[in-house]
């Protein structure tokens, strides 16, 4: 009934074409015609030609097989089936009109929700200030953060269980089918404990994270740190892993070993610790993906404002 049911070329009395006409349409003017008590009412309410609402009556009429519409000198009135019709054509117009008004809400971004795949450093120093920015802008949108490594972040967004995520690269590519789009650069840091001989240097070389017992940052099965000292030919003292950056900090604090550390969590840092560049620096970008022209309103804004 909601689709397209035939081309016309009738035109409206300011002159417009009434090139389609929809079930909703004639049910409208069903409607108004009742509410009006005259076609010519309708007409003018619905600003269409009186011949284009007798006709829409008529194809109704003719697709239901009843007779709707009474019509006097005093204008028409509902035929006794059709009041029993009436009812259920009121609610379809009034469920359409409900449905036109919150798609236009969605699309206007006045209400909605965001639901994203993120981690430590991103959920404390990028989202809670694009957020602020962008709810001063849509008040009525909504936000879930869903904290996961990097391979359930990725997941995540291949299944449209998040709107989108947030990935470090390298040091791998999104999977085929998800695009990427970089949010900012992130540099690495080495990491050692206040007052530590090696935090007098400008810079730190990966050679020199070995001497010392190395507490390894990893998330999942994902390790960004590993490979460094793979591709330099190192071996760390690798006495300690965990996905926690703040658990690494404390414990480097606390004298357990060294680290490397991505420098965006290190932004406010609450331990008595020193971070320095490592020597050749290293960097890492980080980047908002999706699923390619599945992003909603709401999500392809949040994006632009970041």
């Amino acid at each position: 009934m909601f689709g397209i049911l035939a081309m016309r070329n009738t035109h409206g009395k300011n002159g417009r074409v009434q090139a389609m006409e929809t079930g909703i349409q004639k049910l409208r003017a069903l409607v108004e015609t009742v509410r009006c008590g005259s076609i010519s009412g309708a007409a003018r309410e619905l600003d269409y030609s009186q011949s284009g609402v007798s006709r829409m009556i008529a194809d109704l009429e003719r697709e239901w097989g009843v007779t709707l519409l009474e019509r006097g000198r005093r204008g028409v009135r509902l035929t006794a089936d059709a009041k029993l019709i009436m009812p259920f054509v009121e609610a379809l117009c009034e469920d359409e009109r409900r449905l036109a008004e919150r798609v236009r809400e969605v699309v206007g971004m006045e209400t909605g929700s965001l639901v994203i795949g993120t981690f430590s450093s991103v959920a404390t120093h990028v989202l809670p200030d694009a957020i602020g920015r962008f709810q001063a802008r849509h008040p009525g949108i909504e936000y879930e953060l869903r904290m996961g490594d990097y391979s359930e972040i990725e997941s995540w967004v291949a299944e449209g269980l998040v709107d989108f995520g947030f990935l470090p690269y390298p040091p791998q590519e999104p999977r085929e089918g998800l695009a990427r789009e970089v949010v900012l650069e992130d540099e690495l840091m080495a990491v050692v404990p206040r007052g530590h001989r090696l935090a007098a240097r400008k810079s730190i070389a990966l050679a020199d994270l070995c001497e010392e017992p190395f507490i390894l940052l990893e998330r999942g099965s994902d390790n960004e740190i590993s490979p460094l000292f793979e591709c330099a030919g190192l071996s760390p003292q690798a006495r300690f892993s965990t996905w926690d950056d703040y658990a690494i900090m404390s414990m480097v604090e606390s004298g357990l070993g060294l680290s490397i550390l991505p420098g965006l969590i290190l932004t406010r840092c609450p331990y008595a610790i020193e971070k320095r560049p490592l020597e050749p620096a290293v960097h890492r970008e980080l980047a908002a993906v999706y699923r390619p022209g599945l992003l909603s309103s709401a999500a392809r804004a949040f994006l632009d404002c970041l």
